[in-house]
């Protein structure tokens, strides 16, 4: 069952602010020497910045091969939830964790934020949160104020809220099973640095959870396996790959429990195909580093997010580009006939319409 979370009472107290080197290349790490106090005015308005990345996020909880109690992220929640007195302490613990952990190369050192997050939603129960965001990028950005009576321009650097490289929200929920955990890395870096090594999280294999990563594994799947293996008909439109993926969508929409038996009769029918989704399936969960069930309830809401993965435009050779709408990506022979010219020796696409509506 999804866990249903709201930020809309929820306000951002105290900071622990840090600047995170990198160690191999001799980089400091530099952290806040007190609390840094959010003003009232300014808490609720901050506290909704922090917190705009976490919506609609996959849950993960901490995970230790022993014990939580030996889970150093797990023991710092902890402590902070008990008494946030030790928001400090702990928030520095943090960030030396961090700089610990960011020996790899490809790692950038950035500006660290962990703020106390009080007010947070969870099925209609009040509790707190512990807010994690790295910025590894600095934006220039205008500033106006008025000297001697007249106006000034400044330029500075700062943080662009919209652009936060990597970010973690740790809710005081389910505590006895390694909390509720959200997180995000739009760095393009490879995110096991900081969900494993880091953060030291594993994914809550709920409904919503397994119903995105199946659905979305069968759509990446048989796209691929459509370009890899195309029809031999020369007839074969060049959207059959988006056909493919939608006819595994449908499975998703048509069933209200995912089988893997079932899905492999039903949508991969051949013993080919179902030994390369076994192999596809084998990589994604090396990935993860645990197994997916095969069997679970399916959450509708997230098979239409795997839906809108489902590729809706056409590259064609010669510089011409078709999107088509989601509601036509769906159909488009009714409205798209492919073909082939053996004057030109090349093929085309005949679109058919009543109006022209750009006009």
């Amino acid at each position: 069952m999804s866990v249903k979370i709201r930020f809309t009472t929820a306000t951002a107290t105290g900071l622990v602010l840090a600047r995170v080197g990198h160690p191999q290349r001799d980089e400091p790490l530099q952290t806040s020497k007190e609390v840094f106090k959010i003003e009232e005015n300014d808490q609720e308005s901050l506290c909704a910045i922090f917190l705009k990345s976490f919506k609609n996020l996959t849950g993960y909880r901490f995970s230790h091969h022993s014990s939580l109690d030996q889970h150093e992220m797990n023991l710092c929640a902890t402590a902070i939830f008990t008494s946030e007195d030790g928001l400090l302490e702990k928030g520095c613990d943090i960030a030396k964790r961090l700089y610990a952990k960011s020996n790899h190369p490809n790692i950038k050192s950035g500006d660290l934020c962990i703020s106390h997050i009080k007010g947070i939603d969870v099925d209609g129960t009040t509790t707190q949160g512990l807010c994690i965001l790295k910025s590894e990028s600095v934006v220039p950005f205008l500033s106006i104020s008025t000297r001697d009576g007249d106006l000034e321009l400044h330029t500075e650097q700062g943080i662009n809220p919209e652009k936060i490289d990597k970010g973690c929200l740790i809710i005081n929920h389910q505590a006895a099973k390694g909390y509720y955990v959200l997180t995000f890395d739009r760095s393009g870096s490879d995110s096991r640095f900081w969900v494993r090594d880091f953060l030291g999280v594993i994914p809550i294999t709920d409904s919503p959870f397994l119903t995105n990563k199946y659905a979305s594994m069968a759509v990446d799947f048989m796209e691929k396996e459509k370009k890899v293996k195309p029809s031999t008909s020369d007839d074969a439109p060049p959207w059959g790959a988006s056909n493919a993926a939608r006819d595994a969508i449908t499975y998703f929409e048509g069933k209200e429990k995912f089988s893997l038996h079932e899905f492999e009769e039903e949508v991969l029918k051949t013993p080919e195909a179902k030994a390369k989704f076994a192999e596809h399936r084998s990589k994604i969960e090396q990935e993860q580093g645990h197994k997916l069930d095969d069997d679970f309830e399916i959450s509708k809401k997230d098979v239409n997010k795997a839906k809108k993965k489902i590729r809706s435009t056409m590259k064609l050779d010669t510089g011409v580009e078709i999107r088509l709408k989601p509601t036509l990506a769906a159909k488009p022979d009714q409205v798209l006939e492919h073909g082939y010219d053996e004057a030109r020796k090349m093929k085309f696409i005949k679109i058919y319409f009543n109006e022209d509506l750009s006009e």
